[in-house]
């Protein structure tokens, strides 16, 4: 499936994203690595058991792109110009190796784009929740979008 076209979209439209995707260890060591970041709490087991938490926290850069990159196919996959920013970021609850993330997607916005006339700006809030249900991840996305082509 494509992603939708600007004119698609109308303010509310709501998408529950059918993929879903488990995090995997490797996933977080792997994307800790490929970004320089070596926070214990991301990498060390030992250190972690001493934590609140009791074992390493998925890096939570990691968990926004994986939220919006759940969220594509149904909404910008080949219709997106540019992701224009992210706002109102917030991580509410940790992910951990072995939980589930799912997406849902809410049109907050839209509007014209003022300087290209093919195209158009739309708001995304974008929510992450793992496999019981706890909010993990939000944020506001604007995405300059293509208008249908003529």
């Amino acid at each position: 499936m494509s992603g939708l076209h600007f004119e698609e979209f109308s303010i509310g439209q709501e998408f529950r994203h059918e993929i879903r995707r488990t995090v995997t260890e490797a996933d977080n060591v792997w994307f800790c690595g490929a970004t320089y970041n070596p926070a214990q709490i991301h990498i060390d087991a030992e250190y972690c058991a001493g934590t609140e938490f009791g074992k390493p926290l998925v890096n939570s850069i990691f968990t926004l792109g994986l939220v919006i990159g759940l969220t594509v196919q149904d909404t910008t996959l080949g219709t997106t110009v540019a992701n224009l920013g992210m706002t109102d970021v917030r991580f509410p609850a940790p992910v951990f190796a072995g939980d589930t993330v799912r997406a849902v997607t809410t049109v907050l916005d839209k509007r014209d784009s003022r300087s290209r006339p093919t195209q158009g700006i739309v708001t995304f809030r974008h929510e992450g929740f793992n496999q019981r249900g706890e909010l993990v991840a939000t944020c506001a996305r604007q995405a300059l979008m293509h208008r249908r082509p003529v």
